[in-house]
């Protein structure tokens, strides 16, 4: 009795930009059940002992399944401020109040936190979405130590707190509730239009020194964005967000991120011409990073989208990484090594200079914070 495994990504690889199409299709699901998704498969988490996957071996049918539909888990955090001491990184505070994203990037780097949960960082990433119902009010405890010495919170380090749970759950506008009445700095990173909806606190955030936003745009093309980014604001949506900002006052960052070799690098330059043109005061990009899971998740993504680039663009992403698929060094991660990255660094400078996407922006203040009270069911002693 023969046996049938799914064929390896290796295999896989090897076979991209041939006609051997049929065996590619094999190892992902069927496009009709994750209509909206970006990830091709569902491998259970690395921490389970069993591990299955559905895929087709050509002997049959497979059996019939629903499309992977959004499911919502309330959980209640312990703690909410989450702590960091990453040396390359510009916070050492940050807020999630969602676990998992429904945008659904299959390049996104958190993918592998899902697992910590029991969860597949493939479809299950992107369906599976943790609320934490009590963000809010835990946030008002944790400010309300005497001994809390603020800095700036960083929101949407770990997954977008605008995504879609966000229009019902409105856990993010709490927070940023709690943030205006305390006179906190706050610092926000999203690819979603939704952010514009908080204005009214966004405005006296800005007018007070105490926020600026970082709207992350990776592609003009509206077939490409929704490929990277399946149910993330369109470009023109996020282009309209900054003009709206801007215009609002609140110091506003344009994100080129992640720059993927051969797919959307040789947008940058467009990028940044168009978020100058709507008022951005500055500009980054990020080069992609594969970090455990992500590896092989976008590496599918590939083979779906494009797999008459799939060896050329692993190619220049490995040419980036020191020879690897990625590199988890501090320092290096985020704009990688080797020519490739150094004339990526080169465009991005030259192309902000141009643009004036170098404008300075204000220091966050944290000399007006103020602890908020808490009702403990305590009564004063005075």
């Amino acid at each position: 009795m023969a046996m049938h495994v799914a064929p390896s990504f290796e295999q896989l690889e090897k076979l991209s930009g041939t006609r051997d199409a049929d065996l590619i299709a094999r190892r992902f699901v069927d496009p009709a059940t994750n209509r909206g998704r970006a990830a091709q498969t569902n491998r259970g988490s690395r921490f389970n002992r069993e591990s299955r996957e559905v895929f087709d071996d050509g002997w049959g049918k497979v059996e019939d399944l629903k499309p992977f539909e959004t499911i919502e888990h309330t959980e209640r955090a312990r703690t909410i401020i989450t702590r960091n001491e990453s040396p390359d990184i510009g916070f050492d505070r940050s807020i999630n109040a969602y676990r998992g994203c429904e945008h659904g990037c299959s390049y996104c780097f958190a993918r592998p936190t899902h697992a910590y949960l029991g969860h597949s960082a493939g479809l299950e990433f992107e369906r599976d979405i943790y609320i934490k119902a009590n963000a809010v009010e835990t946030l008002r405890k944790e400010l309300s130590d005497k001994r809390y010495r603020p800095k700036p919170i960083a929101m949407g380090t770990n997954t977008d707190p605008y995504q879609p749970a966000e229009r019902q759950h409105r856990l993010t506008r709490g927070i940023l509730e709690v943030m205006l009445e305390t006179r906190h700095p706050v610092t926000i990173t999203t690819k979603s239009a939704l952010v514009v909806r908080d204005l009214d606190l966004l405005k006296p955030l800005a007018e007070q020194g105490l926020v600026r936003v970082a709207l992350s745009i990776t592609s003009m093309d509206h077939i490409l964005s929704r490929k990277m980014e399946p149910r993330a604001s369109t470009p023109e949506k996020r282009l309209e967000a900054v003009r709206l900002l801007s215009e609002a006052g609140i110091p506003t960052v344009v994100m080129a991120a992640p720059m993927i070799p051969a797919i959307n690098d040789m947008e940058l330059e467009r990028i940044l011409d168009a978020a100058a043109a709507q008022g951005a005061r500055d500009a980054t990009a990020i080069l992609l990073r594969l970090p455990g899971e992500v590896r092989d998740i976008f590496r599918e993504w590939l083979l779906r989208h494009f797999p008459d680039r799939v060896s050329h663009v692993m190619s220049l992403v490995r040419d980036t990484r020191g020879g690897k698929d990625n590199d988890p060094n501090f320092g290096t991660r985020f704009v990688g090594e080797g020519p490739y990255a150094v004339l990526l660094r080169q465009r991005l400078d030259m192309a902000k200079q141009r643009y004036g996407l170098n404008k300075p922006l204000p220091p966050l203040r944290t000399d007006l914070f103020q602890h908020p009270t808490v009702d403990d069911g305590q009564m004063s002693l005075f």
